[in-house]
């Protein structure tokens, strides 16, 4: 438990937290996917979905997203253009929980090419607003380390699939992020 308060007091000299909108160091990018609720509910919906699915793809679908989130990072970073982001952001949570709630069993590679394209959107918004000279390194990490316990919580909820009615309540939270979806989607072309 010490490393972990290590990791996060090291850092946080450079950190500057969201400032006119530009994020910089560890604890920002650590930070940032817990202040949006879009990232929050989709990258919960990924380790939910993969406790659904059971083994392998508990593992294999929150380590595909990080790993996605990180290259959509990059080419956020270095500006290349990606039309669609926040459409792509909210429309991950949609389908995520409809995944969940119609219990869709897709064979693991469908699976890690659906978690994969939308977390390369959840990771060009984080990589595009880093500001210039900041640690992207340090900022990355943050957001990476984020994710997984992101996803690492949506696994613990999922394991109720195990309990009896734990089935239902697996499907009606897919039920709640899907709607979740609905509205993120109504903010974006509203």
């Amino acid at each position: 438990m010490r490393w972990v308060a290590f990791l996060l007091l090291v850092p946080a000299a450079e950190a500057l937290a969201h400032t006119d909108g530009a994020a910089a160091g560890f604890a920002s990018g650590f930070l940032h996917p817990l202040s949006g609720a879009d990232h929050v509910v989709a990258m919960i919906a990924v380790g939910l979905w993969g406790a659904q699915l059971r083994a392998p793809a508990i593992w294999a679908l929150p380590v595909a997203f990080p790993m996605m989130m990180a290259l959509g990072g990059l080419l956020g970073l270095l500006g290349a253009p990606l039309p669609g982001v926040e459409i792509g952001i909210a429309a991950s949570a949609l389908v995520l929980g409809v995944l969940i709630l119609l219990e869709a069993r897709l064979a693991l590679a469908a699976a890690l090419v659906v978690v994969a394209a939308f977390a390369i959107f959840h990771g060009y918004a984080h990589g595009a607003e880093l500001a210039p000279g900041t640690s992207a390194v340090a900022y990355s990490l943050g957001f990476v380390i984020a994710t997984g316990l992101l996803h690492a919580v949506g696994i613990l909820i999922g394991f109720a699939h195990r309990l009896p009615g734990g089935r239902m309540a697996l499907r009606g939270a897919g039920l709640l992020v899907g709607c979740a979806g609905v509205f993120f989607l109504a903010r974006v072309f509203l």
